[in-house]
């Protein structure tokens, strides 16, 4: 079951520009969430700014993923069962074919050693749930483009 939200999105006809020199390119993203609404919130979003975006439903699904068709940048949730998005992120960066692949960490916690963790693991940003619609979609252009968002 996917969940519909409730607002008017405009979605584009064409892909928008996703960095420096890269006009009207699509930018394949994964998603790693194992929350079924933020999983259809993220897709929404991203998929509304022009991007490809596919779903692992937890830490494993998204390292299998990310390793058989590597993406142009990753979204991870931190909280997940199984493997923490911390441990995922670690792990990516293990990987030949991943290891270069910027990381937004995505998480409900907002304490300075959750930042520290996710930064020391890879993470070129981290985003604070609930997560700003605008901040989001500025920490994917800037990751995209090879610029550290920074984050929330």
């Amino acid at each position: 079951m996917r969940l519909v939200l409730n607002f008017a999105w405009e979605h584009p006809t064409q892909p928008k520009p996703r960095g420096k020199g890269e006009e009207n390119s699509m930018a394949a993203i994964l998603v790693i969430e194992d929350d079924e609404f933020f999983q259809n919130f993220l897709e929404l979003v991203l998929s509304g700014e022009g991007h490809d975006v596919r779903i692992a439903v937890d830490g494993e699904a998204g390292l299998a993923a990310a390793s058989t068709l590597p993406p142009d940048l990753i979204l991870c949730d931190m909280s997940m069962p199984k493997m923490t998005g911390f441990e995922v992120i670690r792990e990516l960066k293990k990987i030949d074919e991943t290891k270069d692949i910027p990381v937004i960490a995505l998480s409900a916690h907002d304490t300075s050693a959750d930042h520290d963790e996710a930064f020391t693991a890879g993470a070129a940003a981290y985003e604070t749930k609930p997560i700003e619609m605008d901040r989001l979609i500025d920490s994917v252009n800037k990751a995209l483009a090879g610029e550290a968002p920074g984050g929330s």
